[in-house]
Formats: structure tokens, C-alpha cells, sequence
């Protein structure tokens, strides 16, 4: 049996969590990690109304590129995306995110394996996640129906979200 019935629901079930989290937190973005944090999202803003910065990422057979992005000086930077798997998207996106500014990283993301956390907790504030299994399994497993949309997809959905 499936955690999730697809990304969105994830995003809804994470979002309740993420918003314990960010208690106190009054400068707070989330950003999708481009393309599949942003169904994610879309579910997270059901709970949880915050601005929303896209998170592009580049993925090769060497792994993922995540650049700096503008306006996040001094803020608390949330990561979304639809999982940890490897944790290779997770891990690049710390120290552009950290260069742009942010104040304080915080990783959410509806499954993170324990195995994978032993690594992140060091490189984030924080990490919120709705199931932690003991040991990573293919994402789509996780999921009732892996939704994945693809980029031009994603960048447009973004254009409906709320925004700096």
C-alpha cells in the first residue's frame, strides 16, 4: 500500500507538519525544487500560505546543479521537492541556497529515509518529512500515483502561485 495517493496529496499531508515548524518564522519562501517540488507545493499551499520561488535544477549522470537564487538574503528558505531518494538534488541545492543568503534551511519533503537523513541533518536547520522509512526505495514507491510533470509544466503552474 501506497503513503500517498499522488504529489499533491504528499504536499497536503506535509504541509500541517511544515507549519509546526515554521512557528515564529515571519520571513519564510518556499521553494520547489523544479519540476516535481512544485505539485508538492501546490498541496503545501492548501495549509500554508507563503511565497514561492522556483528552484531550478539541473540533473545530469553526474547529478543535479542548483544555482543561487535572488531575494533570499536573511530569510528562512524552505526546500520542496517529492522525496529524498539519493539525496543528490537535497545536498546541491545547500550551498547555492546558502550563498544566496538564507538565514536558516529547512529540507521538506514527504519521504526521507532515514538512512539519507543521517547525512542532511548536518547540512540543514532542519528537516521536515511526513514518512521516514529505515532504509530509500524508488520514490514512485511511495506513491499511489507518481504524478511527475515536466519543466515548461511546472514553470507554469508556478505562474498561478503566490510570488515576491
Amino acid at each position: 500500500m501506497s503513503d500517498f495517493a499522488n504529489l499533491t496529496d504528499g504536499g497536503r499531508r506535509l504541509g500541517p507538519l511544515l507549519a509546526e515548524a515554521l512557528i515564529g518564522e515571519a520571513d519564510a519562501v518556499l521553494c520547489p525544487a523544479l519540476p516535481n517540488g512544485v505539485p508538492v507545493v501546490i498541496g503545501i499551499l492548501e495549509s500554508l500560505a507563503l511565497p514561492v520561488v522556483a528552484l531550478p535544477v539541473e540533473r545530469s549522470s553526474e547529478g543535479a546543479l542548483v544555482r543561487p537564487v535572488e531575494g533570499l538574503a536573511g530569510r528562512t528558505v524552505v526546500v520542496i521537492d517529492d522525496g529524498v531518494e539519493t539525496g543528490t538534488v537535497a545536498r546541491a541545492a545547500v550551498a547555492p541556497l546558502r550563498e544566496s543568503g538564507a538565514a536558516r534551511l529547512i529540507l521538506a519533503v514527504p519521504v526521507c529515509p532515514r538512512e539519507a537523513m543521517a547525512d542532511l541533518q548536518y547540512r540543514y536547520d532542519a528537516i521536515v518529512s511526513v514518512v521516514r522509512p529505515m532504509v530509500r526505495r524508488d520514490l514512485g514507491w511511495h506513491y499511489a500515483d507518481f504524478d511527475t510533470i515536466d519543466e515548461p509544466e511546472a514553470r507554469r503552474l508556478l505562474g498561478s502561485m503566490p510570488s515576491e
